[in-house]
């Protein structure tokens, strides 16, 4: 009788799963490098422009960038670029068979997990007034008492959302990976 697979690999085997995320790293194609390189400055556009930690005339920022923003939105920067570019097909696949019209599209909690990491980053890192949301929430002063001071707790959760799915996608390169088309 053969044992499952705990649902949570990452915790219950730590040691396993930083070796997969290690291989399927060095099996990234140059394609696949560049796709991160890419996503990752395209991320980091994404986050800065509004933000203002990229200075721009047409966004404004009240509240002066903290010291700890900057690292962060590099690190969220570079782990998405290197989520999305996990997307990136690194040779031709063979074609998938067709999909049954009534059956619904599997579920990507990494991607899920990304996006919620993403929009995280983005509060944790901009202004806490100039975010419309905080200020209509709390009003102006709730948005400097209560959300200024909730900042770096959303930016280590945003880390470690992003970061979570980023190991998922790595691991299931390596335990799970695409069929490669063969060529006669």
């Amino acid at each position: 009788m053969e044992l499952m697979t705990p649902l949570v690999p990452a915790v219950t085997e730590p040691r396993r799963t930083l070796d997969a995320v290690r291989t399927a790293l060095r099996s990234w194609t140059r394609r696949q490098v560049v796709a991160a390189a890419l996503f990752s400055v395209a991320f980091a556009v994404l986050i800065g422009v509004p933000t203002v930690l990229i200075p721009n005339p047409v966004f404004g920022r009240e509240i002066p960038v903290v010291a700890w923003n900057y690292p962060v939105w590099i690190a969220t920067s570079v782990l998405a670029g290197m989520l999305a570019a996990t997307y990136v097909r690194a040779r031709q696949a063979a074609p998938a068979e067709p999909a049954d019209a009534d059956a619904e599209a599997p579920v990507d909690a990494p991607s899920r997990l990304a996006v919620a990491g993403g929009v995280l980053a983005w509060f944790a890192v901009g202004c806490p007034v100039c975010n419309k949301i905080a200020l209509l929430a709390l009003g102006y002063s709730g948005a400097l008492t209560w959300f200024a001071p909730m900042q770096p707790y959303l930016a280590a959760v945003a880390l470690l959302m992003t970061a979570g799915a980023l190991v998922f996608r790595l691991r299931g390169q390596v335990f799970c990976p695409t069929p490669v088309a063969r060529r006669a």
